[in-house]
């Protein structure tokens, strides 16, 4: 594990980056040896969100920090876990206070030019860009999530290198910038385009009073695949993470139109994410009936 001298920030503290460092935690054995994690997220700049950040700091045992040059001053590493929409934005105000050599792990889930372009800003500040794709949801994995790194030689191996310090387990899918997450966001056009087609199929077919025939249907067709349980999973999905799914979406319809490829699909999977977590229905029990008729009710 890293020394308790080493700093890593942490630029965005939602739910990847608690799973991070609730993962962390379980597999140290000396807190003594514990690195010093410190924090900065942009919630805490809403006095109506400002206290409950503060409370899920302290709840992990990580420095709140309510600018991000605190949370960067000193650091090692930083990883970056905002919204698909923001992580060019936080390359570009972390570049006026990085420290040079700092590792700046770009966890965010964006088409491969967006990361090209937070590379350049973070590099010419005197940091070292790592392209980190996450590759699978951070529950119940959490730091054992899957990752993929790309970048040039030294800097992937080098965020390899500090991952696994911290008990995770990257692969190196690549030497340029974008590699990793092009696998990233050409997954996504096929997971988070189930999501949307299951939002659009079982919410017509509730609608109509056919989603019980829908599902045996889908079930004698696929026996491999549980329908009630992944329709329920697929809808938890989009109300949950809507929002963040849909600005990833978004970043998939960049990255195929700069292949040259039609990308509708990912066009409408973007804007089906967007709708329901728009509904803000609750996810609630774990039963698909009754998360299809909330979402139903504020459509």
């Amino acid at each position: 594990m890293m020394d308790g001298t080493a700093r890593i920030a942490l630029i965005g503290f939602g739910e990847a980056a608690m799973a991070f460092v609730s993962g962390w935690a379980s597999v140290r054995t000396d807190p003594l040896h514990a690195p010093d994690l410190r924090a900065y997220d942009i919630k805490t700049e809403d006095p109506a969100q400002a206290g409950p950040m503060q409370a899920r700091y302290a709840q992990l045992g990580v420095s709140g920090c309510t600018a991000m040059a605190g949370a960067l001053a000193g650091a090692k590493a930083a990883f970056c876990l905002v919204t698909a929409d923001r992580a060019l934005e936080a390359a570009t105000t972390a570049a006026g206070s990085i420290v040079p050599g700092t590792l700046w792990l770009d966890c965010n889930s964006c088409a491969p030019q967006t990361k090209q372009a937070a590379a350049a800003v973070i590099g010419a500040a005197g940091g070292r860009y790592v392209d980190v794709a996450v590759m699978a949801p951070v529950h119940p994995k959490r730091h054992l999530v899957p990752l993929l790194v790309a970048g040039p030689d030294a800097d992937a191996e080098a965020g390899a290198t500090l991952l696994r310090s911290l008990g995770m387990r990257p692969e190196i899918a690549g030497q340029e910038i974008g590699q990793a997450s092009a696998i990233k966001m050409l997954r996504s056009v096929m997971i988070k385009g189930m999501e949307a087609l299951t939002a659009e199929c079982l919410l017509a077919a509730r609608k109509v009073g056919v989603e019980a025939q829908v599902i045996a249907s889908l079930q004698a067709s696929d026996p491999g695949t549980d329908w009630q349980a992944r329709g329920a999973y697929n809808m938890e999905r989009m109300m949950v993470h809507g929002a963040r799914r849909a600005a990833e979406m978004r970043e998939v319809v960049a990255t195929v139109a700069a292949l040259g490829l039609p990308n509708a699909m990912s066009d409408a999977t973007a804007r089906w994410q967007d709708r329901v977590a728009a509904t803000g229905a609750e996810a609630g029990a774990g039963d698909l009936a009754g998360r299809l008729d909330r979402i139903l009710a504020r459509l």
